[in-house]
């Protein structure tokens, strides 16, 4: 339970119908294994007790009474156990039947819920036997002569863990227009259990996980879908077990349909809670009851995947999908700036690394939306004191593949110059000595911009906006920043997708830029000609920064659960040791570099992360960063 992470199931067990002892063997086994294997909170589905197929035989008092004295004994015979538990009951109260749902945790039944919408349509007739929950049903009811049950609408919420809180509605009540869910979120409720029996019919399966899926994500929360299986009548209906469990919009765990068992999965309720405080939409309004259950907190253990990459899609099919989509949003943002301006030049700097590389491809795109010739694209080339051979080949392949205007502008003497003006050594490799590159290149940029009535179209990417790795008022600068929104690890696969769309010299020259390490190559070469001046040996690992940034921007995550997230996801590739070394390097330079992200020029926008001053990000620029860096200092 530690970070908010919370294990939760939902259970499937096998049925037969109206044999409510051997259901509650079931139903207890399953409890225990669940709590084996660290579950907290485990959902049953629909009248698990009895069975959902049951029929007439719900009239029966033969079959209430079993039902009510077999729940007392899954209270009595999981009391030891450190789990909350949800159960199906049908409950008889003055005369009526209602749908039920009983809530049992420690040796005490500690209440149950009523299904409020009774479907009777189709292959459903449970108005036949129930009735329909209405506001302010409220009832005690004897499960025999040791156990008793609360019957009211309520929000179940964690004594030791207040903002643990689930609530509960019953198959139907998810497919209505209005569903109890709504309300239970609204009052705080972070999880909704939903015990249910839905027959499967073709296409049910795929509209079923949309619903679900939408509805996690309209309400911020998790949804947990607990599904009837084999073992219940297939007189008229067959019954697949589809348990579902969803988290903000993404289903994080799903059964095979016609499968039975449990469906487990790590649900982080901090997240949901940082959510709906980012949401001003969202509408708070406490207005249900609550009931309280007891579990021990410890430390839940995570079987829960952390992917390395979470800007980028691992379904390579889809990763396509959203590559296209991505290069198709920065070209229409470009194509609308060019559009407005009634620019028809663009002036781009191409270096032969990864990111001038997807600047000139969102152009070229922008210019074939307009029907622009690609002439009116001018790419400088401008070496100096760290080009290569490879990067400065490659950048003069690209110009030219693309059908661009390539210039070259050698600016080692412009730079000599400057450093004589400035009483600059070109002996002492500074600061100074590389941002004198960086900003000669962009007073070219610019200028040449002026002279053919055009606009400087910026390289630099989110990756570096949340580093400050960009020289102020250098490369930092343009006049329209198309990658502003792109992380580095996204970067790449944005021009690997390029890269597999073309052939030939561009096909060569883009997958030996991917090749390329990522440098400014402002510091001279090694001996041999090669890179010398590495980034990622500077500020650490971009897959490393791009997944500190994804989880401290869109979730909120304070620095001990990157950490500790980070560490599950990266066991493989980085210790510990290196992995604290560089989540410090984040914060202090993410606080530290804010200033250069206050005045950055115009972009787009394409995903949930992003750092622009008037969109997604507004800091102060002389935040301090004491609190997240000394809750790291406390872990190792």
């Amino acid at each position: 339970m530690k970070d908010g992470f919370i294990k939760i199931a939902c259970a499937t067990p096998d049925v037969r119908v109206a044999d409510c002892f051997y259901n509650a063997d079931r139903i207890i086994e399953m409890i225990t294994e669940a709590h084996n294997k660290g579950v907290k909170i485990v959902c049953f589905p629909e009248l698990s007790v009895t069975g959902y197929t049951c029929g007439d035989l719900f009239l029966q008092d033969a079959l209430l009474s079993s039902a009510k004295s077999e729940t007392a004994r899954i209270i009595k015979e999981t009391a030891d156990l450190d789990i909350v538990s949800i159960v199906g009951v049908p409950l008889a109260v003055c005369g009526k039947l209602y749908n039920c749902a009983v809530v049992i945790n420690k040796g005490t039944a500690v209440g149950a819920v009523a299904k409020k919408n009774i479907p009777n349509y189709s292959e459903f007739y449970e108005v036949r036997h129930f009735t329909a929950a209405t506001d302010g049903l409220y009832a005690d009811i004897m499960l025999n002569d040791e156990y008793s049950v609360h019957l009211e609408e309520t929000i179940f919420t964690c004594k030791e863990l207040p903002e643990l809180t689930f609530g509960i509605e019953i198959c139907e009540d998810m497919w209505v227009s209005s569903p109890p869910s709504e309300q239970l979120a609204k009052s705080g409720t972070a999880i909704i259990f939903n015990l249910s029996t839905s027959d499967e019919v073709i296409g049910k399966a795929d509209y079923r996980r949309t619903l679900i899926k939408a509805r996690s994500g309209s309400l911020a929360c998790t949804y947990a879908y607990a599904d009837s299986g084999i073992g219940e009548s297939t007189q008229d209906m067959v019954f697949a077990g589809h348990d579902i469990i969803a988290e903000n919009g993404s289903v994080i765990a799903e059964s095979k349909l016609f499968s039975k068992g449990l469906v487990i999965a790590d649900t982080d309720i901090k997240k949901l809670a940082y959510e709906r405080r980012r949401m001003n939409t969202f509408t708070a309004s406490p207005s249900i009851k609550n009931a309280y259950f007891s579990l021990d907190i410890n430390e839940t253990h995570l079987d829960r995947h952390f992917p390395k990459t979470p800007f980028v899609p691992s379904d390579k099919k889809l990763l396509d999908s959203r590559c296209e989509e991505i290069l198709t949003m920065q070209a229409v943002g470009l194509m609308t700036r060019l559009r407005h301006i009634g620019c028809k030049a663009a002036v781009l700097g191409l270096s032969g690394g990864l990111d001038s590389t997807l600047a000139l491809i969102v152009t070229v795109h922008a210019f074939d939306m307009l029907g622009l010739d690609r002439s009116g694209i001018h790419t400088i080339t401008m070496p100096c004191f760290g080009t290569t051979n490879r990067t400065y080949n490659n950048a003069c392949t690209l110009a030219e593949a693309y059908g661009t205007i390539l210039t070259e502008i050698d600016i080692r003497n412009s730079v000599m110059q400057h450093f004589a003006d400035i009483g600059q050594s070109p002996d002492i490799h500074d600061v100074t000595y590389e941002n004198s590159q960086a900003r000669e290149r962009t007073q070219i940029l610019m200028d040449k911009a002026n002279q053919l009535g055009g606009i400087v179209i910026g390289t630099g990417d989110l990756s570096e906006l949340a580093l400050g790795w960009a020289t102020y008022n250098g490369d930092h600068m343009s006049m329209y920043a198309v990658n502003s929104s792109i992380p580095k690890t996204l970067v790449r696969w944005l021009v690997s997708y390029e890269a597999d769309t073309s052939d030939g010299k561009l096909k060569t020259a883009l997958l030996d830029i991917l090749d390329t390490p990522v440098s400014p190559e402002l510091l001279p070469p090694e001996n041999d000609g090669t890179i010398s001046q590495k980034t990622e040996n500077i500020v650490g690992p971009y897959e490393l920064h791009d997944f500190f940034m994804y989880y401290m921007l869109r979730y909120g995550y304070p620095p001990k659960k990157i950490f500790r997230i980070a560490c599950i996801a990266f066991k493989d590739e980085y210790s510990k040791e290196v992995i604290m070394k560089w989540l410090k390097t984040f914060y202090k330079r993410f606080f530290s570099q804010q200033f250069k992200r206050s005045c950055l020029p115009d972009g787009p926008k394409v995903g949930t992360v992003t750092l622009s001053p008037r969109g997604d990000w507004r800091m102060p620029s002389d935040a301090s960063a004491n609190i997240w860096l000394k809750e790291l200092e406390e872990i190792l």
